[in-house]
């Protein structure tokens, strides 16, 4: 596996609008939050996110890195409003690191290295490869229920709202696929940690791509929200 060095890795950072503004929210929040984020080692996790991503795109055509700070962003966000105690700097490593175990040379035992070893557990977490094997986002999803994380599903949460609002860019049979695993587990799931704000704006980005299907897709989003309503863990 590839280590890429990190040694004077300040001087080598190279701001974009991503970071920019995902560094100047933490800025902000932090005036207000009873336990502050720590903004450099957030500088650096997008450093790492940049150089391990590389020259990857997304098929919108955007640099791949820019999905993960994007998550970061929203996940910040939403918790130091909503749930200030996931408000924290691992848990926003880990949303900015969330693809780089399974997608890049970086492996745990380097992120145990760089950060420590809550955030290289918890990007083994949002990672799918689970002994060898890539699982289904419904069966990653499923674990983390199983296992009560609810800081980490946060994350899960922001990073398919990130992948539903970019959807028009893939093809209409992955766009099907996307929308029905979202229907079948993640609303359930946003309503799980009480993530009113992200059922919402899923339930319309569903009805907006599957308007011939909207009896059907009505049907499934009540079912879900009358079946499968569990307290709230926060």
């Amino acid at each position: 596996m590839q280590n890429k060095n990190l040694d004077c890795w300040e001087s080598k950072f190279q701001p974009c609008e991503y970071s920019d503004k995902l560094l100047n929210l933490i800025i902000e929040l932090n005036k207000k939050a009873r336990v502050p984020v720590n903004l450099l080692e957030i500088k650096k996790a997008s450093h790492v996110a940049r150089e391990y991503h590389g020259d990857q795109k997304r098929k919108s055509g955007d640099p791949y890195y820019s999905h993960p700070l994007i998550v970061a962003y929203l996940f910040a966000k939403y918790v130091a409003e909503n749930t200030p105690k996931y408000y924290t700097t691992d848990l926003i490593i880990i949303a900015i690191l969330h693809d780089t175990i399974e997608d890049t040379t970086l492996t745990s035992d380097m992120i145990r290295e760089i950060f420590n070893q809550s955030v290289a557990v918890g990007v083994e977490d949002l990672t799918r490869i689970k002994g060898g094997v890539k699982i289904t986002a419904l069966e990653s999803v499923d674990l983390l229920l199983s296992q009560y994380k609810e800081g980490i599903l946060f994350i899960k949460m922001f990073d398919r709202l990130h992948n539903a609002r970019t959807i028009n860019f893939m093809s209409p049979k992955k766009i099907i696929t996307i929308l029905e695993e979202t229907i079948r587990k993640f609303i359930f799931s946003s309503l799980y940690i009480d993530a009113t704000h992200i059922e919402k704006e899923i339930i319309e980005i569903c009805h907006a791509h599957l308007p011939k299907r909207q009896t059907t897709l009505s049907h499934s989003i009540t079912s879900s929200q009358e079946n499968h309503r569990l307290p709230s863990l926060v």
